[in-house]
């Protein structure tokens, strides 16, 4: 079995223009974002490995919130866990695949968890 190294930020929260519907179309709505990068293994992690072995989580949540264009409308929330993938892709070479889960907070009614998962892997 070949080594693996997986980060994750998961339940960020955020409002994202998205939506089909009339009335989800003009305002923000609530999306729960969840992100696992899978990143390429440092050969050992000792305990003075320096960050560049690895990447900051801070900049999952970034890809998540700051990356997303501002005033942007997405119709589909798959496109914006493309963009998420993306911004990913392009901030680190090291990231060989991104899995993108977003849940539709403003639709449920219950507990239901009501979303999307993208995975793309480098290409």
């Amino acid at each position: 079995m070949a080594d693996s190294l997986t980060l994750q930020f998961v339940d960020i929260e955020h409002d994202v223009l998205t939506g089909i519907y009339s009335e989800e179309t003009g305002r923000p709505q609530p999306l729960r974002i969840s992100i696992a990068v899978e990143y390429k293994v440092a050969d050992r992690y000792d305990p003075d490995t320096p960050l560049s072995e690895s990447k900051n989580y801070m900049d999952l949540k970034f890809a998540a919130t700051e990356a997303l264009p501002e005033g942007v409308h997405f119709k589909l929330i798959e496109s914006v866990a493309e963009h998420i993938c993306e911004t990913l892709f392009v901030q680190d070479a090291k990231v060989l695949a991104v899995t993108v889960k977003i849940v539709k907070l403003a639709i449920a009614t219950g507990k239901e968890q009501i979303g999307i998962t993208l995975r793309r892997e480098r290409r």
